[in-house]
């Protein structure tokens, strides 16, 4: 599970152990990974939790965590695509060139759940659960600029990292039906939930910062935004192919639900061609069969 030493992912963790799971925690800080993990034995003294370092920013991070798994030779039953930056002020990079949320947030998932597949067709009814945002509703995939070098507003590259993710998750669906791999793929959002993205992205004394910081009772708990996730992970009636939310406030708190998918997810043409753009740019293939 990707970004789960903190926020939503680090409760998806931390319930996850409770029901049983063996949950390996993936980021780039170790320490902040051990103090995750003390955090959970704590209440869960015998919770089946580990960490391994990934930086989804850099495609050779992602080869190497990908090739110690593989080597494992240890079937996935479930991968969390969770891990997000958002809206840094500045346009940044990852490692090979891309911009920073575009290549976090999708592309690294992207390149991460291609290297995995061989370990989630090993498991009996593996599942992939991959995290939007309320922000996919104002995404665009603009393929004349991708990477937000000609133009770049923190929220517009933002919302196109997280409307690719939301079009990924259904596309690998209809791949995985094509292909017959057997794997479930399933989008997921936590609505606005009360964690340190706003401030670790947009940073603290922007209007999101200040709002998270100032006005805590607009955003729902961690615990409560990690619900629709565990719900597509988890629950027997979670289908692949859909899109789950919260259930209250045009979908930014409450239970999970199925949520509504903007009208540009949904354009087949675009999802299609944003699934070959991406092998190319993460230099990495989906087999077409095992």
């Amino acid at each position: 599970m990707t970004g789960s030493t903190e926020g939503v992912g680090f409760e998806d963790a931390k319930a996850l152990t409770s029901a049983g799971w063996t949950v390996v925690m993936l980021g780039r800080n170790p320490q902040k990974g051990a103090e995750s993990i003390e955090k959970i034995k704590q209440t869960n003294l015998n919770a089946k939790i580990s960490f391994e370092k990934l930086d989804l920013a850099d495609l050779s991070s992602i080869e190497a965590f990908a090739n110690k798994m593989i080597e494992s030779g240890q079937a996935i039953d479930l991968l969390i695509n969770n891990a997000g930056v958002m809206t840094p002020p500045k346009r940044l990079e990852t490692k090979d060139g891309f911009e920073l949320q575009f290549g976090t947030n999708y592309l690294g998932h992207f390149a991460l759940t291609a290297q995995l597949l061989p370990l989630l067709l090993k498991a009996e009814d593996a599942r992939v659960i991959t995290l939007s945002s309320v922000a996919a509703r104002d995404g665009k995939i603009n393929f004349d600029d991708l990477q937000s070098k000609s133009f770049y507003k923190p929220m517009v590259a933002y919302g196109q990292s997280k409307l690719a993710d939301l079009m990924f998750a259904f596309e690998l669906q209809r791949q995985s039906v094509k292909n017959n791999w057997g794997v479930t793929s399933i989008a997921a959002h936590p609505g606005i939930s009360r964690t340190n993205l706003l401030i670790t992205g947009a940073g603290r004394w922007t209007a999101a910062g200040m709002a998270r910081t100032c006005l805590p009772f607009l955003f729902q708990p961690s615990a409560q935004g990690a619900l629709p996730t565990l719900f597509a992970a988890t629950a027997p009636e979670a289908k692949g192919g859909l899109y789950y939310g919260p259930n209250k406030m045009s979908e930014t708190r409450g239970f999970p639900s199925i949520a509504r998918i903007p009208a540009q997810a949904q354009n087949l043409d675009v999802s299609l061609k944003l699934w070959e753009v991406s092998q190319k740019l993460a230099k990495i293939e989906f087999p077409n069969s095992f």
